[in-house]
């Protein structure tokens, strides 16, 4: 566990850690990007109107509201409703491309039965139930809060909050570990510390 030793983990000082999931527990976001350029040229958006490192930068944040600036910054009419249809179709379609971060999820599983651990991801209920299954972490956490539970998704706080309620524990008592800056600014307007997952360990070349 070199790499997790890295992050600079802290041994006390918490009493639930909440785990992001794509790009932090699991490496997807190449399925994810593959997914969205598919959603986009399927739904008439123009080509490379949402480059990759801009992909990257918004992680975490609903499709809906990707969706909402990509129609803002390019004087588009893109529906919602139907990029995210398609996004979701053509991600569940590559679900043999994610993979487990192995370095997290061992540190996952050293705390089950310890204490409480939950996943907040920005996806789907549907996608992080089907992502979840398709890696064999189902069992790992005590409980998962997606975008559909929430009325605001990251980097609103609402998704670490709810989470931290449902594990019962205070938000000041809770660990995250995130990947993507959306997530990380939810997680500290949460009250929450925060270890930040590097791109060297989730992004798939």
């Amino acid at each position: 566990m070199e790499q997790l030793d890295s992050l600079n983990i802290p041994k006390s000082g918490y009493k639930a850690v909440i785990f992001d999931l794509d790009g932090t527990l699991v490496d997807s976001m190449s399925a994810h990007f593959q997914a969205w350029c598919e959603a986009l040229a399927v739904n008439g958006a123009p080509k490379d109107v949402f480059p990759e490192d801009v992909f990257y930068s918004m992680g975490g944040r609903p499709t809906k509201d990707i969706v909402a600036v990509i129609n803002g910054e390019f004087n588009l009419d893109l529906d919602p409703d139907a990029v995210s249809y398609s996004k979701r179709k053509s991600f569940l379609n590559q679900l043999d491309l994610v993979e487990v971060n192995e370095d997290v999820v061992s540190f996952a599983k050293s705390l089950r039965g310890k204490m409480p651990l939950g996943i907040a991801s920005g996806g789907s209920r549907k996608v992080v139930e089907a992502t979840l299954k398709a890696v064999g972490l189902c069992e790992l956490f005590d409980e998962v809060v997606t975008s559909d539970e929430v009325a605001c998704g990251k980097p609103a706080p609402d998704v670490f909050l709810n989470c931290a309620e449902r594990l019962n524990v205070a938000a000041e008592d809770c660990l995250v570990l995130e990947d993507a800056a959306p997530g990380i600014m939810a997680a500290q307007l949460a009250g929450m510390q925060v270890v930040t997952v590097p791109a060297a360990m989730h992004i798939v070349k």
